[in-house]
């Protein structure tokens, strides 16, 4: 099931990178994560992103997670790069590389660092789009600040037509997201962020998917087009049963990096759970209602017919 046209629909979920105990990249765990994907029957996987802890890899280690996703996905999903950096050149040369190594897609999260013109803006991504021929997914991520214009990207669109998608991560943006798809002729897909909390106001919006977390992606797949289908009220029984673990994990994103990696243990799909230094360790208080919300969580998993309901220990 996806979209007309569409390379891709529905849930394309987040790869976080495992670690081991010494904090180097597991690669067995990682190729294990790609097979889940795979059995969530999604259309595509996304790495190294912010869900990935990108920002603690080393420029090697980003392509090479791509590299070994690709290969472990052989075909079965597409695999979409991420190759978020602040130049334009550097990001290219990532864009390359992880194209040779076999990724469909490649991605970038707008550099929101420090405020830019929008007309630099535009020669930053113009640079990088024009670097390949491939589609493109543009990230816009500005926690408290604001995010492209409609009329800012239909002028990227027409300068750039390897522009695929759009993912955005923002509050409150129904009527931005249809007067994209207007502005573009559909010919962006909009994809919502933030670990799907948006999804349910932004489907008749006009959305063609979102970009969550890897653990409950089989189910916001399901709900996603249930709803997309017009069963709304299934949609909703399903998606008001997961709304509070969306809502803890979110508060903080090295929260969510635990919480996400804590899902994937629970569901038996993760072994360990560590994440690179500085990372977030949750109080007892936190842990305990974590606990709490997994068990809700795999209850509405089973429920679903998607898996048991028994939490796996943390070890």
């Amino acid at each position: 099931m996806k979209d007309e046209g569409k390379a891709i629909g529905g849930v394309v979920p987040i790869i976080p990178v495992p670690f081991d105990a010494g904090e180097s990249v597991d690669e067995r765990a990682l190729r294990r994560l790609v097979d889940f994907a795979v059995a969530c029957k999604v259309d595509a996987i996304c790495l190294p992103a912010y869900g990935s802890e990108f920002y603690k890899l080393s420029e090697e280690e980003r392509t090479r997670v791509v590299a070994l996703a690709a290969d472990q996905a052989a075909g079965r999903l597409k695999v979409v790069a991420q190759c978020n950096h602040g130049s334009s050149k550097v990001a290219s040369a990532l864009a390359k590389s992880n194209l040779e190594s076999g990724a469909d897609l490649v991605s970038i999260a707008i550099p929101r660092q420090f405020p830019v013109p929008e007309d630099d803006l535009l020669r930053f991504l113009a640079a990088f789009l024009d670097s390949f021929s491939a589609p493109c997914l543009l990230q816009d991520f500005n926690p408290g600040g604001p995010t492209l214009s409609t009329a800012f990207l239909t002028r990227l669109r027409a300068e750039c037509p390897n522009l695929a998608y759009l993912k955005l991560e923002e509050p409150l943006s129904a009527s931005k997201v249809a007067a994209m798809v207007e502005a573009t002729g559909g010919e962006v897909g909009i994809l919502t962020g933030w670990g799907g909390l948006y999804m349910m106001e932004l489907i008749p919006a006009g959305i063609c998917g979102l970009m969550p977390g890897l653990g409950l992606a089989d189910l916001l797949n399901r709900i996603y087009w249930l709803a997309k289908e017009g069963d709304t009220d299934q949609a909703f029984h399903f998606f008001e049963r997961i709304v509070p673990l969306l809502f803890l994990s979110l508060q903080h994103l090295e929260l969510y990096h635990y919480c996400e990696k804590r899902l994937l243990q629970a569901r038996g799909w993760l072994e360990e759970t560590h994440c690179r230094q500085a990372a977030y360790q949750p109080d007892a208080y936190t842990r305990g209602h974590l606990e709490r919300l997994l068990q809700r969580a795999l209850r509405t998993l089973e429920d679903a017919g998607l898996g048991k309901s028994e939490v796996r220990s943390v070890k």
